[in-house]
C-alpha cells in the first residue's frame, strides 16, 4: 500500500469526520436503512449497484463478530452481497470483528484532493476522443454506465480482453434493467454527474461523482479493457474534478483500486489520507 500522507492529526480527524457524514448521507437517496447497533445496513431500492453495511454514524462503542453476523444473516435473507465498507482509521475495531466472522478484508488507498490543490488540466487524448460530461438523454449515457462493469470485471491497469462486442452486450443490459432511466433522473436531480471519454459515439471510459453539500466522491471510473493505456481514466477524472469544483465542492475524494491506480490519481493532485476497507466472504 502507498503510505498515508503526513497531515496534522486534528485536521485529519476533522476531514475523516466529514467523510463519515458523507458516507452515511449519500446512499440514503436510493436506499432504505436498517440499524444493527454499531452497524448500519443500506439496502438498495430498485435495481442498481448493490450497497453494503458500514459503521453507524457517531458510534464509538465496541463491535463484535456477533454484530457482523447479524448483519450478514439479514443480507443473506435479502439476497444481497455480504459486504461491509469502512475507513480503517475511523473504526479500527471493526476489522477484527469482520475477520472473526470469517470475512476477507481488502485495503484501498483513500485519497483526497484538497481545496488548495489547483483543478487539474484535462490532458490531451487521442484524436477522435472527446472527454466530456454526459447529460440525461445523451446517446452516450448507456455505454457510460455499462463500461465500468466490464472494467471492474477485469481489474488492473493492463490491456484486457473485453472490447466493443462485450460493451454492446452490457449496454443492452443497462437499458433493459432501467439503469439508464435511473441515472438520468439522478443527473437531473443533481445527485450524480457522469463523465466519459467518447469515441465514435461510444464511451470507452467513464466515471461519476456524487455531491452532497461541499463533499463529493469520484466513483466507478473504469476503462474498457481493450482501450486501456491511453490516458482515458486520467482525463475522465480531471473532467469530474472540474465539474465538482464548478458545483462548489471543497472536498473531493475517492478510493483507488490498488497502488498502481493510486499513482494515476496522485498525478492529478490526490493524496492518500487513510485506508478504505471492504470486507466480503472468502470466494
Amino acid at each position: 500500500m502507498l503510505g498515508v500522507t503526513s497531515v496534522d492529526l486534528a485536521d485529519r480527524r476533522e476531514l475523516l469526520d466529514q467523510l463519515e457524514q458523507y458516507y452515511d448521507a449519500v446512499p440514503r437517496s436510493g436506499a432504505r436503512v436498517e440499524g444493527f447497533g454499531p452497524l448500519t445496513l443500506f439496502i438498495r431500492e430498485g435495481q442498481g449497484w448493490p450497497l453494503y453495511a458500514r459503521p453507524a454514524l457517531g458510534w464509538s462503542g465496541a463491535v463484535s463478530a456477533a454484530d457482523v453476523n447479524r448483519v450478514r444473516a439479514r443480507q443473506r435473507e435479502l439476497g444481497i452481497p455480504e459486504s461491509f465498507e469502512w475507513v480503517a482509521e475511523t473504526a479500527p475495531a471493526l476489522r477484527a470483528a469482520v475477520e472473526q466472522a470469517g470475512l476477507t478484508v481488502h485495503e484501498h488507498p483513500l485519497m483526497v484532493l484538497g481545496p488548495g490543490v489547483p483543478t487539474p488540466a484535462v490532458p490531451e487524448v487521442a484524436d477522435g476522443v472527446l472527454v466530456r460530461t454526459v447529460e440525461p438523454g445523451d446517446s452516450v449515457l448507456p455505454s457510460a454506465l455499462a463500461v465500468p462493469h466490464l472494467a471492474f470485471a477485469e481489474p488492473g491497469t493492463g490491456v484486457g480482453a473485453a472490447g466493443l462486442a462485450e460493451l454492446g452486450e452490457a449496454v443492452r443490459g443497462c437499458v433493459d434493467d432501467g439503469s439508464v432511466e435511473r441515472a438520468a433522473a439522478r443527473i437531473l436531480a443533481g445527485l450524480t454527474c457522469v463523465a466519459a471519454a467518447v469515441e465514435d459515439s461510444t464511451a470507452l471510459c467513464a466515471g461519476q461523482h456524487q455531491p452532497v453539500g461541499a463533499v463529493t466522491e469520484i466513483v466507478g471510473v473504469g476503462t474498457l479493457p481493450t482501450a486501456r493505456r491511453r490516458g482515458l481514466a486520467h482525463a475522465v477524472t480531471a473532467v469530474l474534478v472540474a465539474d465538482a469544483r464548478s458545483r462548489g465542492a471543497k472536498i473531493i475524494f475517492l478510493s483507488a483500486g490498488d497502488d498502481d491506480v493510486a499513482r494515476i490519481y496522485a498525478r492529478l493532485g490526490f493524496r492518500s489520507v487513510a485506508t478504505a476497507l471492504i470486507a466480503e466472504p472468502v470466494e
